[in-house]
């Protein structure tokens, strides 16, 4: 089921070139990172680790609004270790990522802390993105 945006609030552009070992910057120029395959030893940053901090921080955004709905600010120091990993499925026929998320909420009672997290989880456009494609576990910290 896809999704026809109604109102677009930003549009991100890129340019890749070289793919996994290569170079990618945005039309700003906000952006210019150096590519490099995990355990290349290569510099760069991979794929996986840019999806970590646009996921996590992206996930931050909607725990904000969910702390709003309950007339609160998420604590100064919240944070999200995340941990994106790729691996293979189906033998080894393919590739598929996993994610993990673990989220620091301090001085907030558990019971809260799982409510924002699941609201966050069902509105947070990563979240939405990847739905049930890929396995999404959430740790409490």
């Amino acid at each position: 089921m896809t999704h026809t945006l109604e109102e677009v609030l930003y549009t991100a552009r890129t340019r890749t070139t070289g793919g996994r070992e290569g170079n990618g910057r945005s039309d700003d120029g906000a952006l210019d990172v150096r590519l490099a395959t995990p355990g290349s030893g290569r510099p760069g940053s991979n794929p996986e680790q840019l999806f970590a901090v646009g996921y996590s921080a992206c996930f931050i955004g909607a725990m904000q609004l969910a702390a709003a709905q309950h007339k609160l600010r998420l604590p100064a120091d919240t944070a999200i270790e995340a941990e994106v990993s790729l691996g293979r499925i189906d033998g080894g026929a393919h590739y598929q990522l996993a994610a993990k998320l673990r989220i620091a909420l301090p001085g907030l009672d558990d019971s809260l802390k799982r409510t924002l997290v699941e609201t966050a989880h069902a509105t947070c456009p990563y979240s939405r993105a990847i739905g049930s494609n890929i396995d999404v576990e959430f740790e409490l910290i």
